[in-house]
Parts: C-alpha cells; structure tokens; sequence
C-alpha cells in the first residue's frame, strides 16, 4: 500500500442499520460520511475497500467466546433469555437487541483488523481510516456504552501479534476511552491516550488515572473550545506520541465532542479535531484513524467526510457540490431539544471556529499528563 494514497474501509450494513428509533444510534453516520466523500469526489479508484465481517474466532482473540455466542443467538432469534442478557448487559435501553446487533460490529471489528493488517505490512507514511470503527467501550464478556465488541483492542492486538511492539492510542471521544484503557493496563507496548469530558459516562478516566502505567487521561472541563483543544494536541498529545516513539498510531475520532451534540457539553468546532487528524498524521510512522461517538447526523457525517480529506491532503472546507447538498438536506433528527436544524449544516463542510481562552485547569492538566 503507498504511503501517499489512504485507505477508506466501509459497508453497506450501516446504512440500513438503527439500534431503534428511540436510540441515539438511530442516526445515519458511516453511510452519510461515505456518501459525503463520494459526492465531493474525494476518492479516487483503488482507496475504497469493502469491510469484511469479523468471525467468531476473530472476536475471541479479545472476547469471551460466550459472550460472542450470546450476541450471535441475540440477532438470530432477535431475542436473548434473561440471565444471558444479564450476564452480558444486553437487551436493554443502552445496548439493544436489533436486526445487526451481531452483524454491525463484527464488521467494524473486521474492517478494523483490516486495517490493522494492512498497516503491520505498510512502508512509513501509510493510513487507513475506518469511520466505523472505535468502539471503545466494548468489554470482553460485555457490551458496554453501545459498544458490542472492542475494535480498537483488537486492532491493537493483532498489531502485537505481528510484531509491532510500540502502539499509541489516543482518543478525543467526548467519553473516556476506559474500554481500551483497561484492555492495556500496565502493557509497557501501548500508550493510551484519552481526552474527554470530566464527569461524564462512564465517568472513569480522572486526571491522576495512569491505567496500571501507560496511560494518560485529559478530563477537560465542559465547553472545551477550539483553543484549549489547540493547546490540548500541541503541548499533550503531540509531545507523548513523540516522547513514546511508537511504529503505528491508533486514532479515536469520535465527533461527540462537536458543539450541539446531544451526549456532551463540549463546544469545539470541527476544524479542531481535524487539526488534530493533520497534526498526529505528520507524525505518525503509521496510522489508523477510527469513527467513534457521534449522535447528531449533521455534524458527525460532515466531520468525518472532513478527516478523511485531511487524511487524503484535501480541503475539508472545500465548496459542497449539489450531490453533497442533497446528501445534507436528506438527513432528518428529531432530537435536537426541538429546535431546527443550524443552517451552515446544509451548506458547507466545516462549522464557524468556536475559539475561547485556555482555563488555567486545562493548562495544569497538560502539565500533569505530560510529566514523566
């Protein structure tokens, strides 16, 4: 795979797919980001590839082979008996019994490893980006946070396998990373990386939380704006990926943390997670970038249409096509506290900046996660 030319893994299971209608999941999110991509003619032959489902045997490497099984049976009989349910946390309001319950994340899961085997054979300079995958919650005998299945642990995992033995994983997902984090704990090979909102699900991740050693928690305070985020990837994060010298970079793109997104109260723009894409991309030897959370349609498809064109070394704020428009204007959401959708939505690929001063709490966080 050249260096110059980015992989984007995708598949047609999410476009029909909804944890239910009254689930934030209901939104449409890789399908609209594709479709985005494509209409603004930002993928060249050869860059696409179809996301294979990962099987069983692929999800024990990191889940309990019961658990794989009862999420099996759960979209076969679409139905699961209660001490399994129980035992596995699904069936309920957070983790749903639906037609792709199985389906659906395994196929992240497998696009993930996908990627992950692509990288392990890449030259420097390679990317692949899965806008599916990041399902960080996921835990070995559990779903977790809609997370069915973790595919950032078993990315990371088969990474290991294949000899890369210095892996860092940073996410800038409004909830704390704590699926990966634990998966890792005291694993000297992977540095993780979390920024997320303080006092939110699943409320881990406190600033003092070294996961068993290697890993580094940025609990930021809400109404986190474009500036401290700023500060946030150019004084923490870039210097702990420089300091750790890792051979492939694991990225969390999660759009949760995008002003009107109804799961948090951060603020930020979407120029600066891409700022965050452009900046761990020139210093990544290789890199994996993942979707994550994201629960309004709008700004989830835009954002993540806009980190591949980073990826891709294009202009994000690029003119939309009317292709790109009618993608925009066939979304609805009725989730949006009653209010109408924000026009610059329909209209262009990147939100205003959202600037503000960096709190001295977030410049005493940077000073705690980067001493040694």
């Amino acid at each position: 795979m050249a260096a110059a030319r980015p992989i984007l893994i995708g598949s047609e299971v999410y476009r029909h797919s909804s944890y239910g209608p009254k689930h934030p999941l209901a939104i449409p999110r890789v399908s609209t980001a594709i479709d985005l991509i494509r209409a603004q003619g930002w993928l060249q032959p050869g860059q696409y590839r179809e996301g294979p489902m990962a099987d069983a045997a692929a999800l024990a490497r990191f889940h309990d082979p019961d658990y794989v099984a009862a999420v099996q049976d759960a979209e076969r009989d679409q139905d699961l008996d209660p001490a399994r349910r129980q035992r596995h946390n699904l069936g309920g309001v957070e983790n749903p019994i639906f037609g792709e319950v199985f389906r659906r994340p395994a196929t992240a899961c497998g696009s993930s490893l996908l990627g992950a085997g692509l990288l392990a054979e890449a030259d420097e300079g390679a990317v692949v980006y899965n806008p599916a995958g990041g399902l960080h919650h996921g835990r070995p005998d559990r779903a977790s946070g809609f997370c069915y299945f973790n595919d950032p642990a078993l990315a990371i995992l088969a990474l290991l396998d294949r000899g890369i033995d210095r892996i860092a994983y940073l996410d800038v997902d409004a909830h704390h990373g704590d699926g990966v984090q634990d998966a890792f704990a005291g694993e000297p090979r992977v540095l993780t990386v979390s920024v997320h909102e303080a006092k939110r699900w699943p409320f881990t991740g406190a600033v003092d939380d070294r996961g068993g050693g290697n890993a580094r928690n940025l609990a930021v305070p809400r109404e986190l704006n474009d500036d401290e985020m700023a500060a946030i990837r150019d004084d923490a994060l870039l210097p702990l990926v420089d300091r750790f010298r890792p051979q492939v970079v694991l990225l969390q793109c999660g759009a949760d943390a995008l002003h009107d997104d109804p799961l948090s109260r951060l603020s930020l723009s979407n120029h600066a997670l891409w700022d965050v894409v452009g900046a761990v991309r020139r210093v990544a030897p290789r890199l994996l970038v993942l979707g994550g959370g994201g629960y309004n349609p709008w700004t989830v498809g835009r954002c993540w249409a806009g980190v591949w064109a980073m990826l891709a070394g294009l202009d994000p704020t690029a003119p939309l096509t009317d292709a790109a428009r009618k993608v925009l204007s066939g979304l609805s959401w009725s989730r949006r506290r009653g209010l109408p959708p924000e026009p610059h939505w329909f209209d262009r690929m990147d939100d205003p900046p959202r600037p503000g001063p960096v709190r001295p709490e977030i410049r005493e966080m940077i000073r705690a996660v980067t001493a040694p």
